[in-house]
């Protein structure tokens, strides 16, 4: 055998011997979102990569970043349309400055009055069919992942819509969001997640919206005198991922990632309603936060204000879609 014979069997040899260290390498998939470890998105995401880590024997491992350790809220979409991360599960209010406002009707105030209601959108043909309108912008939409219905919170107490009055109140960006706080003559602030609790703390917005397990997980109790059980939005999250990777997966991994995924969205699901109840009675145990449980007429007052903002994003939502998620929940805003 001559030199350059040699050197070529060499060769091979190496790349035959290197090939299974190549084949078993673990695909790695990176999970960014912005809110703490024991939130029930949180605890979502955590069995997920334990979901997937067991049933893919380690062949898939997923690296889930919590509270904004690698993105804040208006950073984290773009990174998974660039592909620095692979999956995330934005809010659903997120959706509408990319460009599917769909999604803004979660943000709708008292919509849903209850999880059963809610679930047959989001387990529904309607939450489907929303879901797809995301693959046009690079995205995979795989499961809705509650986090449970929303609570308004300030440094004084909260009853009516007259006590809201001239407010300043951080909200996502959200322009039914914006309209939600406009109907009740607040002063609307966007800002990131991460930077609510400083400016609560701060003074420069004098309250919030958040289901309890946020408020709690985020010490916003510290920073805020009283919560107004208003239960009047919902708040939930899709669990996305960036297109051309996942469809760039063996189709077996992709079969195990959907299971775990079915498995990660009922364990989330079923913990959210409990999580935010805990949390509720952890802020009234803390004795720093007064809550305030509206009485029906109390309640059919927000109701009446807020429940013109539907009206209002008929044109940007789509006045079908809206109709065809009163005609599934049964809701009918002229019985108000």
């Amino acid at each position: 055998m001559n030199r350059r014979s040699s050197i070529a069997a060499l060769l091979l040899t190496v790349v035959c011997a290197a090939a299974p260290a190549f084949a078993q390498q673990a695909i790695v998939i990176k999970f960014s979102h912005v809110v703490a470890k024991d939130t029930p998105k949180g605890k979502a995401a955590d069995y997920f990569a334990k979901l997937v880590a067991e049933k893919t024997g380690g062949k898939v491992k997923v690296e889930v970043y919590p509270n904004s350790q690698l993105y804040k809220d208006g950073e984290e979409m773009e990174a998974l349309q660039l592909g620095a991360v692979q999956m995330l599960a934005p809010s659903l209010a997120k959706f509408g400055p990319l460009g599917v406002p769909d999604f803004e009707a979660f943000d709708l105030p008292y919509i849903f009055d209850n999880y059963d209601e809610l679930h047959k959108v989001t387990m529904g043909p309607i939450g489907k069919g929303m879901l797809k309108r995301l693959e046009p912008k690079g995205i995979i939409g795989l499961a809705y992942w509650d986090n449970g219905f929303k609570d308004f919170s300030a440094n004084k107490p909260l009853h009516v819509p007259a006590d809201f009055k001239g407010l300043k109140m951080r909200i996502q960006s959200s322009k039914v969001l914006d309209s939600e706080m406009r109907a009740l003559g607040v002063n609307p602030q966007v800002m990131a997640f991460s930077e609510v609790y400083q400016a609560l703390q701060t003074g420069v917005v004098d309250g919030t919206e958040n289901p309890p397990s946020n408020f709690y997980t985020q010490k916003m109790h510290e920073v805020q005198k009283y919560m107004l059980r208003s239960q009047h939005g919902y708040l939930g999250y899709a669990l996305i991922a960036n297109k051309k990777f996942w469809d760039g997966l063996p189709a077996d991994v992709r079969k195990t990632l959907d299971e775990c995924i079915v498995e990660a969205t009922n364990y989330g699901n079923d913990i959210a309603k409990k999580e935010n109840d805990d949390s509720v009675e952890a802020v009234r145990k803390s004795g720093k936060t007064t809550i305030i449980v509206p009485n029906a007429a109390e309640r059919l007052e927000m109701k009446k204000a807020l429940v013109k903002v539907h009206k209002e994003h008929e044109g940007r939502i789509g006045a079908e879609l809206i109709k065809s998620i009163y005609k599934e929940t049964g809701f009918d805003p002229d019985k108000l």
